[in-house]
């Protein structure tokens, strides 16, 4: 008779088993992370972006955990509409998908602002409304919000995306009154500058735009944080699925940093 070392894991471990969960930007980055650890929680979860490769690489990792691929523009509510008519009951909404550009507001074209607004603020309202009957049936969700630090602060030459974050942070706090009752919570969290492609990107528009190497650019960045460090993905994903767990039932209508201090 043999003895397996693999430890098994009860339901209890696994405060998400039974549960859908769909994360939308679940490509890369925050929503990645997001994924692999609602999946270890034990959620089937069903993965969202404009990548179909890319999702399709991510739900291959997450193995018999994956539920859906659906390529979607979270700003098209057509798309949205679409894409989520058919799904089973999300039980767990977690709404990444977002975009960051900078310009100083007398080069903010409507484009840009149009832009901002139309991926981080109505993508979070369009996916958010889309899977709300089924919570509400269901008597029971997690919507998540991923903002920003922008969202709570702003920053300079940032005033179409702070816009948007601040305004799903208004939309994270009304939504969590309006379905408080009904066995339903909305939350944001709201990450300092973190190692995604995103700040990838930022770093090298810091550089074209001011000269500097990249060591000196992430080096001012870094040190907005008091930690004096870069928030990581999966810094992001481990707040994200305590918000979502068993322990925080009466946490709702909250915009969390995940800065390391720099906002709070």
């Amino acid at each position: 008779m043999t003895t397996s070392t693999t430890p098994f894991l009860s339901v209890s471990d696994r405060p998400l088993h039974g549960r859908h969960a769909l994360i939308t930007g679940a490509s890369r980055g925050i929503g990645a992370a997001v994924a692999r650890r609602l999946a270890q929680d034990g959620a089937t979860v069903s993965l969202l972006g404009r990548d179909r490769a890319a999702l399709e690489a991510q739900a291959a990792q997450l193995g018999h955990a994956a539920g859906q691929v659906l390529v979607c523009d979270v700003a098209d509510a057509d798309a949205v509409s679409a894409a989520l008519g058919a799904l089973p009951t999300v039980h767990v909404l977690v709404n990444n998908a977002g975009q960051a550009e900078s310009a100083p507001l007398v080069r903010t074209t409507d484009a840009l602002w149009a832009r901002m607004l139309g991926v981080n603020l109505s993508g979070t309202f369009h996916c958010t409304r889309a899977v709300l009957p089924g919570m509400l049936a269901a008597g029971w969700g997690r919507v998540v919000n991923v903002a920003s630090t922008a969202g709570l602060r702003g920053y300079a030459y940032t005033a179409a995306y702070s816009a948007a974050k601040h305004g799903v942070i208004g939309l994270t706090r009304a939504l969590a009154q309006e379905v408080a009752a009904k066995g339903i919570t909305v939350n944001a969290v709201c990450p300092g500058f973190t190692e995604t492609d995103l700040l990838a990107e930022s770093i090298a528009h810091i550089v074209q735009r001011t000269g500097r190497s990249e060591d000196e650019a992430r080096g001012t960045l870094a040190a907005l944080n008091p930690q004096g460090r870069f928030i990581t993905p999966d810094d992001v994903a481990n707040t994200v699925a305590w918000l979502v767990g068993p322990g925080s039932a009466a946490v709702t209508g909250v915009a969390l940093p995940v800065s390391g201090g720099e906002v709070s």
